[in-house]
Parts: C-alpha cells; sequence; structure tokens
C-alpha cells in the first residue's frame, strides 16, 4: 500500500506569458504529483508570483518535483515549505488569559493582594479550586515517549509534538484546557510519583503513548493514588471506540451484541482494553490472538502476566492453535497487530455476516478493497475509508463530561454510556459504511460529555456533597467563607465594645 501522502508548498515565479501555468501542472502531473491548490500572491510587469500546494509520496518524490519545475523555462524556483513543518511553527498550542491587566487596579484583583483572598478559601475548603481556578477545566497529558504513533520509543522530548496535538484536539473538540506533560522515566514507581505530585493542578489525567505492558501498571497505580479520573487513550479510547462501532456494526446484521463471536489479534495495550471492555458490556465468546496464535493457558509459563491474565478470562469454547482457527465461525474480527496480517482465505471462514474491523494504522491488517465484497461491515483507522475507528470520537467529550460533574474516577460503566452515546449520533442513518460518526462531526461531544456526567452522578463518583454540581459546591464554600467573615466582624465589634 502506498504511503499517505504529505503535502510541500513550493514558491515560484512565473513569467507572465500564456500557457505558462499549464506547463507547470503537466509537470507536475509527468512526477506523479497532485496539485491541490493554487495562490496568486504578487506580480511584476513580466513575473507572477504563486504559492503552488502540492502532494507528494515522501521527500524523495519532493526532490523530483523540485526538479522538474526547475527545468520549466521561464519558472524560478523561489522557496519551498513542508506545510507539515509550517503548522508546527512555534508550537500548535499557548496559554491565553481570561482577564486584562490594564493598570494597579486590575493587578490587585488578579494577582497580589486579591489574590490572598481566593488562596485562604482554598486552603479551608479545597472544593473552591473547582471554581475559582483552572483546575476545573484542566487535564495533564502525560507521557514517556516509549510507544508514539507508529514510531516507537522516541523519548519525551520528541513525543512534544504529539502531545501538543492532543492538546489541541482536547480544545478544539471538548473546550478543555489540556497540558502536555513529559516524564522522562522508564521505572513506573518513579513516573507514578512523579506524576501523583504534581496532579493536584488538574481535573484530570490522560495518559498518552506509554508502551505495555508498563502502562498497565502505571494507570492501575495512578488510579489508586488519586482522587481524579485516569484515562490511558491508547487503551480506553480506542475500546469505546470499537465497541460504539460494534454496537451499530451488530444491529446492521441483526444480532444482539452479546451474541457475538469475537476475535481480537493484537494483545497490546489497546487489544486488551477492547477485550475488557467488550466483556463489560456484556459479550462473553472472545478469542485473544497474537503473533504466536491464540492466547490460551495450554501455552504455558511463555506467556507474560498480561496476557496469562487475558487466557484465564477469555475463550470459552477453549480453541487452541493458529489465528486461523480462531477465526473460524467468527462474527467479528477486530486488529489492533501489524499489516496485512490477515489472509482474505481465513476471513471467508468466518460466518456469513462477517464484521470486519482492521485497525492497524496506516497499513490495516486487511485492505478494505480486498475485503469490502466479502463482508458485511468494514471499519479501519484510516480517514480516506468509511468507518473510521478514531479516539477523537471519545476522549474530548468523555473528559468533557468529567470535568463538569468534577469525577473523582471514571469507570467501565461511564465508558459503556459514552461508547452508547457515540453509537447514538448514527440513529436512522445506520448502514454498513456508516456505523460510526465522523471524528468532525461536532454533535458526539456534548452527547458523550452528558451521558459520562449522568453515569458518574448516578455512581455517586463525583465530588462529595453536590451531586456533582461545581457550581453549588462553590456557592456552599462562598456561603461558608461569607458567614466567617461576618463572624470575625461581629468578633472585632465585641472587642472594640469591650476595650472601651
Amino acid at each position: 500500500m502506498p504511503p499517505l501522502p504529505q503535502r510541500i508548498t513550493f514558491r515560484l515565479a512565473i513569467r507572465n506569458r500564456r500557457g505558462m501555468l499549464g506547463q507547470v501542472t503537466t509537470a507536475i502531473s509527468d512526477v506523479g504529483a497532485s496539485v491541490q491548490a493554487i495562490q496568486r500572491t504578487g506580480a511584476q510587469r513580466h513575473v507572477i508570483f504563486r504559492d503552488v500546494s502540492i502532494d507528494v509520496r515522501d521527500e524523495a518524490h519532493g526532490d523530483e518535483v523540485a526538479i522538474a519545475l526547475s527545468e520549466i523555462d521561464g519558472v524560478e524556483l523561489l522557496a519551498i515549505s513542508d506545510d507539515v513543518l509550517a503548522n508546527h511553527e512555534g508550537g500548535k498550542i499557548r496559554v491565553e488569559t481570561t482577564r486584562e491587566v490594564m493598570n494597579a487596579a486590575d493587578l490587585a484583583l488578579v494577582y497580589t493582594p486579591g489574590v490572598a483572598k481566593v488562596c485562604r478559601m482554598i486552603a479551608e475548603d479545597p472544593t473552591v479550586a473547582y471554581r475559582f481556578t483552572i483546575r476545573s477545566n484542566s487535564v495533564a497529558v502525560v507521557t514517556d515517549g516509549s510507544a508514539v504513533l507508529g514510531l516507537g520509543d522516541i523519548g519525551p522530548l520528541a513525543s512534544l509534538p504529539v502531545m501538543e496535538g492532543k492538546a489541541m484536539l482536547f480544545k478544539s473538540f471538548g473546550g478543555v484546557d489540556a497540558y502536555p506533560i513529559l516524564v522522562d522515566e522508564q521505572d513506573p514507581d518513579v513516573f507514578v510519583d512523579t506524576v501523583a505530585r504534581i496532579a493536584s493542578g488538574f481535573g484530570g489525567i490522560n495518559l498518552e503513548d506509554i508502551a505495555a505492558p508498563r502502562c498497565f501498571e502505571i494507570e492501575g497505580k495512578l488510579r489508586q493514588r488519586l482522587d481524579i479520573p485516569v484515562f490511558h487513550d491508547d487503551q480506553h479510547g480506542t475500546a469505546i471506540v470499537v465497541l460504539a462501532a460494534l454496537m451499530n456494526a451488530a444491529r446492521v446484521v441483526d444480532r444482539e451484541l452479546g451474541s457475538l463471536k469475537v476475535v481480537v489479534q493484537g494483545i497490546g495495550a489497546a487489544g486488551v482494553a477492547i477485550i475488557e471492555l467488550l466483556q463489560a458490556a456484556g459479550i462473553g465468546d472472545i478469542v485473544p490472538v497474537d503473533i504466536d496464535g491464540i492466547v490460551e493457558p495450554r501455552r504455558g509459563p511463555g506467556l507474560d502476566p498480561i496476557r496469562r491474565r487475558i487466557a484465564k478470562r477469555t475463550n470459552p469454547r477453549e480453541l487452541s492453535g493458529s489465528a486461523e482457527v480462531a477465526l473460524r465461525g467468527a462474527d467479528v474480527f477486530i486488529g489492533v497487530s501489524g499489516p496485512d496480517s490477515l489472509p482474505l482465505e481465513w476471513v471467508q471462514t468466518m460466518s456469513e455476516d462477517r464484521i470486519v474491523f482492521a485497525m492497524a494504522n496506516p497499513t490495516p491488517e486487511i485492505h478494505p478493497d480486498v475485503a469490502g465484497a466479502h463482508v458485511r461491515v468494514m471499519a479501519t483507522g484510516r480517514s480516506d475509508f468509511p468507518n473510521q475507528i478514531n479516539n477523537v470520537l471519545a476522549f474530548p467529550g468523555i473528559f468533557r463530561g468529567l470535568l463538569d460533574c468534577a469525577a473523582t474516577k471514571i469507570t467501565d460503566e461511564m465508558k459503556i454510556a459514552a461508547a452508547e452515546g457515540i453509537a447514538s449520533i448514527v440513529g436512522d442513518d445506520l448502514a454498513p459504511d456508516y456505523v460510526i460518526p465522523s471524528p468532525f462531526d461536532r454533535s458526539v461531544v456534548p452527547v458523550v460529555a452528558q451521558a459520562v456526567a449522568d453515569r458518574a452522578r448516578e455512581q455517586g463518583h463525583v465530588r462529595p456533597g453536590s451531586a456533582g454540581s461545581l457550581e453549588s459546591e462553590s456557592e456552599a464554600a462562598m456561603q461558608t467563607a461569607a458567614r466567617r467573615a461576618i463572624q470575625r466582624a461581629v468578633a472585632r465589634r465585641f472587642s472594640e465594645d469591650a476595650d472601651d
């Protein structure tokens, strides 16, 4: 499969003569590149300046385009701009103020001496911070850079552009202020201690791009130590969107969710979370598969602790052998593994109404063009095919809901509620090529947020005394502070009267 295109912009000085622009576009087409936009940026008597944005396969292909353009008589190549680099120039996020500081009076209100009043209120009642600080709308996006996209262990600093992108999505889709936190530490206990020590300034923790199995230990220990939600998006974000898509895919094939026989290929962070959430949603027949075949107890001491745990909780028909064995008669294939690892011949041994989610990215386990005619529902992780399984459908709305109700944790029930919310967006438009909404559907976040917040309140996992209402908590704290101020004033007056 060809790699995803890269966009490069060429700034050209083109002789002002009929047919010159046509020569430019023809030269680009002749080397297999694609013109996406042409913008006139200026002109002189004999020259027109244009920015030409072109999709190329890779850097080498971009060099071919540059050579082809420079060989045209009457065209001068002035500059080349990589659109990816241009969109990262100076970073992608920033901090903005919500109050203007124009004079001494403004300064006294937002800083010293006025700020001392709020500090004292928080010292007396920490819930006040949810109204008078950024904590009520802030999430830490925490990584060690050990499992970044398809790049692997590139370290925390090299992962920063990804974490900035995540923060952008939090803000753009959910209105959540997210901050990249890079922790240069491989020891899980030290990592956990570091995050726990800085967590009080945040309303939630989003773990990102941390390699398995370390990610399981880190998330578990942080959830034990902190009284705010801890969510590893690579695990649970993926699982929630998969469940949402599977809920609707089951409707397409007219099956109850719990009746499906599911094969999950890839027992890393996402695979483990998918299995656990599908089980929580009522699916009992799940067969886990890795590169060595079906993950089951008879494979012996070669199983790591995570696979051993998964083996004990899955595969109720006690299958043994290769992935091919697991797929015979299965209704659903969910792949979070590697490219081109699912032969069409194996797909054809599945049940008649086959559902295939091939989510390896950018090259799926089986290409939709290969599998499409042989399955009822096909989904991938790619944006250029229908039914994209994309985490952006989950995490902005989930954290929006968690923050809105001041949740203290996130549970499987809340994740299922989020999946139900995502699935509900499809509604009556359900079709084999539309079982999951677009990642750019702005109606998703409010629905998911409401579903998560409602479930958190039902379960009682919100700040004590307010049923999740930050307004009522902080109002109560303010009333308490007001009563104490009155008591202090009255006490001073009695003291002054006694002195008189």
